[in-house]
């Protein structure tokens, strides 16, 4: 046994299992079972061209050898980015913690309080600080939030008529410049006309229907928009901020001047600059646009037994209930982020983030006094913690660069410095010489920080903010530490057991991965910092798009998309402008099977295609000839195919070459959605089926966590005719000669996590990689073969094998007047989370157990099923008072003097041995979704405030 071989231990089943395993199947070898799930003429030739495999000892020190070519420079380089502190207590006890890494989305609310209750403490603090009246749960960072903020207020200008036909919105000249790339890139498609410009010089009569506005400004300056939102509203324009959203414990905030959505990032409380990401944007708006409002939403709720319960509300806005008409095409927010966020600001509390805030202002205007006393002008008229500097920016950053400083260089005589939380005296002193030393003057030495306020009286914040007992008594560590325990041990994650989500790929994220993660060398880079300061993150990064190209048979990849959505998305928009650079402006016909992930109807949407859905055969299959006919009807207008594979349904389906190649003959490319790549991986690839672009999910394949939601990473890759097209940056250039404006804010976008999946490539090697896809195909259908007999599959390759995930069919116990939900919650009595319910077939389960479960973890999944199956059996459709309609039980009702059910309480909480060795406990009983829709509260509030009488 080589125990220094990662694949041993990223990989479940034992080499002792094997026989078992394979028998129970009913084949003599895994060769065997790939070649009868597999079709032969998309097999891959020859091993993946990567490097041998490193073992964990190596790759900890390959690692922190390339970690160590990135420079720790003091970045006040700004634009959206600060250097933060992130609390030891939150760092140890979440960023680090599996508990809270590797939770799942909280579709099932019961056995996710603890997340739910995280989040709902980040939107409190968001529509608190922003003076709004509703918030999400978060989004993917500043810039995207922001083009969501324009879609939203393009959605609803219809709903006043003489807006109807209006299509321009106005950008400040203030706006970030990552952000206009991304609005530039999102208004397009859909026929929105960006108007950059000076707001003070904004023409309200004009045809205009929404605006937005920077809060401070790109380099500092603080505007009073209350005249220009109350003028705006006087001509039904209406207004988005994008605001800094520590500044808004001191600044009036944009809720108060009327803004009808405001966006930013929440990046610097507490969490990791990380060269770009993951960081969770905000969104907030307005009470009346809720249902228009994109991502996820915490809401509050009653359980059956009437007490509290959060769950996510408003789940009909989503692109898997809406399509093509829904609000957005996000499936991934930056959860885990958002919760670190929210948790920085429990712990600091309203006087905590108003000390650290005063104390950055109050930097900000003595470095702005002392650099005026050398005789420099400072030009910022009011300011929270950015300065701009009249000087000879080349002399100044040959000597900042000397003293391992970056600001950020307006032009040649105009430097930009902005502070942050981890800036003392000392730095200003610091950053005081390096302009003496620049203009030949001696500095004098700052010893105190005088009080100040740089900007008018009328900005002054006077609303108070977080008052509610959840960020005013966590404050010493030691009640923090425990109050994250309490809320980590109501939620079930991977380190607890198997999370089977067939289509999410819940497989482990090994310490040797995220270990890096903590390190300064690389949490702590900001992505504009020159290239020459960040060697080791570009060596990574490059090295990482080389692997994937290799993987997927492409040319060329962009890490920039930072979710699976986003992928998607930039996808289509690359293919988009091949087709335009051709003079094929009129290619907007999106062909997308009936199967297909609700996201890819929503991103052709948003891409401003038009979707024509293709059918399904009975055995889940596309109708080719279906699919033909309408690529025939469709050839001088065909953009694209949106494919998933293999398939939603868990098969290789045969025809795929046939596919593609209808699709070309057609004038079409193909794009693939790579959400089952794990199936994929080192057996075949895009390239081989006939794709043009693929997305990647790393937060599934390439094992970065899903962090009860995010972070995700979606990088595209591409075939060499599309390589030319990958999306840029304004501040670092990226992407090609003939790219497309930013999909995301960052230049590569979530970079820290790409480590990641850097490490997992790197450690596995060809053959790991090869293997782990084996063993995923190996372990779902052992799944599937020990569940024959108690529940039918779905669908099935033509030998009767599933690819890594399958579909069990549940209908039919509507008999006995069991739904598919009921054997979701009654999962959690036996300690598993809920495979996929209902999608891509309602009333259904998907399971994907993923290579790095074992045996004994697959048995136990196993055997809670057929004992659930056994439950279904004894149910009856007129007694609805059965041990699954009344799951998932809580230890309160286990504990109760009275027991009313017809059952035992050792069947309701113990119902198999095992589950006593190591029980979880959902801590509320169903919830009620359609209560908290109809009482939608979704922010902190006590019970009180919206129980019904």
């Amino acid at each position: 046994m080589k125990t220094d071989s990662f694949a041993l231990r990223h990989i479940g089943p034992r080499e002792t299992d094997l026989q078992h395993m394979l028998k129970t199947i009913g084949v003599d070898s895994i060769e065997r079972l790939v070649y009868e799930t597999l079709p032969d003429d998309i097999r891959l030739k020859a091993p993946l061209a990567l490097d041998p495999a490193m073992t964990e000892y190596e790759y900890s020190n390959h690692i922190a050898q390339l970690g160590s070519k990135n420079k720790m420079f003091q970045s006040y380089i700004g634009l959206g980015y600060n250097q933060a502190i992130v609390p030891a207590v939150i760092q140890r006890n979440i960023f680090e913690n599996p508990g809270w890494y590797t939770a799942y989305t909280p579709y099932q609310a019961e056995i996710a309080q603890g997340r739910l209750e995280a989040i709902l403490n980040f939107q409190t603090m968001v529509v608190e600080l922003t003076g709004m009246e509703i918030a999400n749960a978060s989004l993917l960072d500043e810039a995207t939030a922001a083009a969501e903020a324009m879609a939203l207020l393009f959605d609803v200008r219809t709903r006043d008529q003489k807006k109807n036909n209006i299509n321009k919105f106005f950008v400040s000249e203030e706006i970030l410049p990552q952000t206009l790339s991304v609005l530039e890139t999102r208004s397009t498609p859909i026929g929105i006309e960006l108007v950059v410009g000076n707001h003070e010089a904004f023409d309200f009569s004009s045809d205009f229907f929404g605006a937005i506005l920077q809060y401070p400004g790109k380099y500092g300056q603080v505007n009073d928009y209350t005249s220009f939102i109350a003028k705006a509203a006087a001509n039904e324009i209406k207004v988005a901020v994008a605001a800094d959203i520590l500044s808004l414990t001191k600044l009036t905030p944009p809720g108060e001047m009327g803004a009808a959505v405001v966006v930013g990032t929440t990046q610097r409380f507490g969490i990791p600059l990380g060269y770009g990401g993951p960081h969770a944007a905000y969104f907030a708006t307005k009470d009346e646009y809720k249902r228009s409002m994109p991502g996820r939403i915490i809401g509050v709720t009653v359980d059956t037994n009437g007490n509290r319960a959060l769950r996510m509300a408003l789940q009909t806005r989503e692109q898997h209930i809406k399509r093509d008409k829904a609000t957005s095409n996000i499936c991934t927010a930056q959860v885990l982020l958002s919760v670190m966020a929210g948790m920085y600001a429990v712990y600091h509390g309203p006087k905590g983030l108003q000390y650290i805030a005063n104390k950055v202002h109050a930097l900000a205007a003595t470095l702005s006094n002392e650099l005026e006393k050398l005789g420099l002008q400072q030009t910022n008229t009011a300011f929270f913690d950015t300065i701009v500097i009249k000087a000879d920016a080349k002399k100044v950053r040959t000597i900042a660069e000397q003293n391992e400083v970056n600001f950020y260089y307006i032009d040649n005589n105009t430097v930009s410095i902005s502070l942050n939380e981890t800036t003392s005296i000392a730095d200003i002193n610091k950053i005081v010489s390096i302009f003496a030393s620049a203009n030949g003057k001696q500095a004098t030495t700052i010893e105190t920080l005088p009080e100040a306020n740089h900007f008018p009286e009328d900005l002054n914040r006077t609303s108070s903010f977080l008052q509610h007992d959840v960020f005013n008594q966590y404050h010493s560590e030691s009640a923090m530490m425990r109050y994250i325990k309490m809320l980590e041990r109501k939620d079930l994650s991977l380190n607890h057991s198997m999370i089977s989500l067939g289509s999410c790929t819940m497989k482990l994220n090994a310490a040797a991965e995220m270990l890096p993660l903590s390190n300064a060398l690389w949490n702590n880079i900001h992505p504009f910092a020159p290239l020459d300061q960040a060697q080791g993150y570009q060596e990574m990064l490059s090295k990482l798009e080389q692997q994937l190209n290799v993987i997927t048979g492409f040319a060329g990849t962009t890490l920039q998309p930072n979710s699976g959505a986003q992928g998607e998305y930039a996808g289509l928009m690359v293919i988009r402008a091949y087709h335009q650079s051709r003079g094929d402006h009129h290619r907007n016909i999106a062909l997308i099977p009936s199967s297909a992930h609700g996201t890819n109807p929503a991103s052709a949407a948003m891409a401003g295609m038009k979707v024509i859905v293709t059918k399904t055969l009975e055995n889940g299959n596309i109708d080719v000839e279906d699919l033909r006919q309408k690529a025939i009807e469709h050839k001088d207008d065909l953009s694209c195919l949106m494919v998933t594979y293999p398939s939603t349904h868990g098969v290789f389906e045969s025809a795929i070459i046939e596919i593609t190649r209808i699709i070309h003959e057609n004038g079409g490319q193909v794009y693939m959605d790579g959400a089952n790549m794990n199936a994929q991986v080192g057996l075949t690839n895009p390239a081989t089926i006939g794709a043009d672009v693929c997305h990647l999910n790393l937060h599934k394949t390439f094992a970065i966590p899903h962090g009860g939601g995010g972070p995700g990473v979606g990088p595209i890759c591409v075939a060499e005719h599309l390589v030319p097209f990958l999306p840029s940056n304004p501040v670092i250039p990226t992407g090609g000669s003939n790219a497309i404006t930013g999909i995301s804010a960052a230049p590569w976008g979530s970079a820290l996590v790409c480590l990641i999946s850097y490490g997992y490539i790197t450690m596995l090697g060809a053959d790991g990689l090869k293997e782990a896809t084996e063993h995923a195909i190996l372990n779902a259908n052992y799944i599937k073969e020990k569940l024959n007999g108690h529940y039918d599959t779905l669908y099935s390759g033509e030998m009767g094998r599933a690819a890594h995930e399958m579909i069990l069919e549940c209908r039919p116990f509507k008999q006995k007047g069991i739904e598919v939900t009921d054997i979701a919650k009654r999962l959690m009595d036996y300690g598993f989370h809920a495979p996929t319910v209902s999608f891509p077939v309602a009333g259904t389960l998907m399971i994907e157990p993923t290579e790095s479960e074992n045996l004994e973890e697959l048995d136990r999944f196993c055997d809670a099923m057929i004992s659930i199956r056994k439950e279904i059996e004894a149910a009856t459709i007129e007694d609805s008072n059965n041990v699954l309609k009344n799951s998932p039980h809580t230890l309160a009702m286990l504990t109760a003097e009275t027991w009313d059910f017809p059952y035992s309480r050792e069947q309701a909480a113990f119902p198999l041995d095992y589950i006593a060795e190591n029980k979880f406990w959902p801590t509320v009983r169903r919830a009620d979704d359609a209560y908290g829709d109809r009482n939608l509260v979704c922010s902190c509030a006590p019970i009180e405030a919206y129980m019904e009488s």
